[in-house]
């Protein structure tokens, strides 16, 4: 799968993580519920739209799933190691795009450890200036630099 591609699955899981935050709905649910209902228009904002023409090619699906299905299910571990690494931050102070970006980084850093950590750090700056603030990138390499020299060298 090209870089494109996985930089476009890495976006679709975190708008799933995102969705997810605020609701006790079921995981699949959630995922059968993005699939089903949102298409989104490739701009800046990913804004949804009405038209179903664009189609999300399987093998991008299933790296956007196999993302956000396990950031999901270790969850509880992802954040206390967020917390533990987000001084001064609570998160529930955290802008939920911030947090969701975190999670979905720190799963890959933790998780996935044939993926460099400067493609991790890197993809989710990148994501963070398209979908968060101006503070975004900063907030978000600050926290997950100190994650990859701790904890990532501790899972390798």
């Amino acid at each position: 799968m090209s870089k494109g591609m996985r930089r476009r699955g890495r976006e679709l899981a975190l708008k799933i993580i995102y969705s997810y935050q605020d609701t006790d709905a079921s995981v699949e649910s959630v995922l059968e519920d993005f699939w089903n209902n949102f298409r989104f228009r490739e701009d800046v904002l990913g804004e949804a739209v009405d038209e179903t023409s664009e189609v999300v090619p399987l093998d991008v699906r299933r790296f956007t799933e196999d993302l956000a299905r396990g950031a999901i299910a270790n969850l509880s571990e992802l954040d206390g190691v967020i917390k533990e690494y987000s001084t001064n931050w609570t998160l529930e102070r955290m802008a939920k795009v911030d947090l969701s970006l975190l999670r979905l980084a720190t799963f890959e850093l933790l998780f996935h450890p044939d993926v460099p950590t400067s493609v991790v750090i890197n993809e989710a700056i990148e994501i963070g200036k398209r979908y968060g603030t101006k503070d975004t990138p900063s907030f978000i390499n600050g926290i997950l630099d100190k994650i990859s020299r701790t904890r990532r060298q501790q899972a390798q």
